[in-house]
């Protein structure tokens, strides 16, 4: 250890100092180590939410969904399913008609999202374990059977085990419209829709509005016939892949075989916009808390300003026994350096701590419990997010003992 260093550490444990020099150093400590805490669980508390959020999304998504660049379908449906089928890694792949219909329960009608899916949609997500009400089934047979967002059947009035049927209406796809055929529509709109009939089997619940408030599972063959669609035409592909392989090694792959004109999305880019607008409040709250951090860091400024008064005799000595002016900043600028980091490791330890009772013992709640889909709050710790506050407290603490330290000068101390 560098002698300036051993100097500055002497300072910091010494046994006898001033009482109000000891008293600010261990305010500012304390300061330094609350906010450090609170930084640890705020954005593990943050971590914890968009975990949750991202589980619900995964029991309902594919880890791999491909679509075309630009338009809506994918017209080559049969060879593409070849290609992706026997690359290597890829488990199940599953298509997918996803568009826009009319629905109607007897006189409750609004627009839904009717996603068409085959029989192997069921290997590629966890439909069955969000499923809040019936069962799934798209097909029993004889009928065509429907499976919706928890809150479209509220919105239609309706659940699993009501036996009406629900009339989907779409338009037809490939028609040209004139006005004579928009006239005549008015009086037959068999003229220009599609219509089907499907019985409800049962409902699901992402917890998610996207999902729950707009979505209606078909079978592929309803999807094809309400938007003509035949064998070749897919607004997608779902993909699992292999236990053990490697998400991002595997939607590599498939870009470089499908070419520029398709795009491989994973869970996190199927929702984009959600995984952005969290990482940006997480910096926001990030830039708060050092605001705060900042705040509480003018007590080390405080602190070591008032040790540099009492050390004034030290530093004549440490002068005229040839000790640089560098040298004798540094050893100020390492005491107010040792100061913050003792309060860093402390509020570190705290923070983690808390974390960890919160995340074994759920010791907060989130209200009384029964109104939510979780009973407290999430926690999840991430050694990045440890590492970014250690590094700005390191940052705040060297401006921060750099101030008062670089106005050190022999003579007048």
């Amino acid at each position: 250890m560098r002698w300036t260093a051993r100097i500055a550490y002497r300072y910091l444990f010494a046994k006898r100092r001033q009482g109000a020099i000891h008293v600010v150093s261990g305010v500012s400590t304390a300061g330094i180590a609350i906010v450090t805490a609170a930084m640890i669980c705020v954005l593990s508390v943050m971590n914890g939410f968009s975990k949750i959020v991202a589980s619900f999304f995964s029991e309902f998504d594919p880890t791999l969904k491909v679509v075309p660049v630009e338009g809506k379908f994918i017209t080559d449906a049969d060879s593409l399913y070849f290609v992706l089928s026997e690359t290597e890694g890829v488990a199940v792949v599953s298509r997918e008609i996803r568009e826009t219909a009319l629905i109607q329960y007897k006189d409750h009608r609004m627009p839904a999202t009717i996603m068409g899916v085959d029989s192997l949609f069921e290997e590629i997500t966890h439909i069955d374990s969000i499923i809040s009400d019936g069962y799934f089934c798209l097909y029993d047979g004889a009928f065509e059977r429907a499976v919706m967002g928890r809150g479209l059947a509220s919105e239609l009035g309706m659940n699993a085990h009501f036996v009406g049927g629900i009339h989907i209406y779409a338009p037809q796809r490939t028609r040209h419209y004139s006005a004579t055929i928009l006239a005549r529509a008015a009086l037959n709109t068999e003229d220009v829709l599609n219509e089907g009939l499907a019985f409800i089997a049962g409902t699901f619940a992402v917890n998610q509005t996207e999902y729950d408030d707009q979505v209606m599972l078909v079978s592929l063959n309803m999807a094809q016939h309400l938007f003509d669609c035949d064998s070749t035409i897919v607004t997608a592909f779902n993909i699992a892949i292999d236990n053990g392989v490697n998400v991002k090694s595997v939607a590599r792959q498939l870009q470089r075989r499908l070419g520029e004109n398709y795009t491989i999305l994973t869970k996190e880019e199927q929702h984009a916009d959600f995984f952005r607008i969290a990482k940006a409040e997480k910096g926001i709250t990030m830039l708060l808390m050092l605001f705060i951090l900042l705040i509480a860091g003018f007590n080390t400024i405080g602190s070591l300003s008032m040790l540099i008064i009492e050390k004034k005799e030290d530093i004549r000595t440490l002068s005229h026994i040839g000790a640089s002016i560098a040298d004798i900043r540094q050893i100020f600028l390492l005491e107010g350096w040792f100061v913050s980091m003792l309060g860093a490791i402390i509020g570190i330890v705290i923070g983690l701590v808390l974390c960890l009772l919160q995340q074994e013992f759920g010791l907060i709640k989130l209200g009384n419990g029964a109104d939510y889909v979780i009973s407290s709050y999430p926690v999840q710790v991430q050694f990045l997010d440890i590492l970014y506050v250690l590094i700005s407290v390191m940052g705040l603490s060297a401006f921060m003992s750099w101030i008062p330290s670089h106005k050190i000068h022999v003579e007048g101390v």
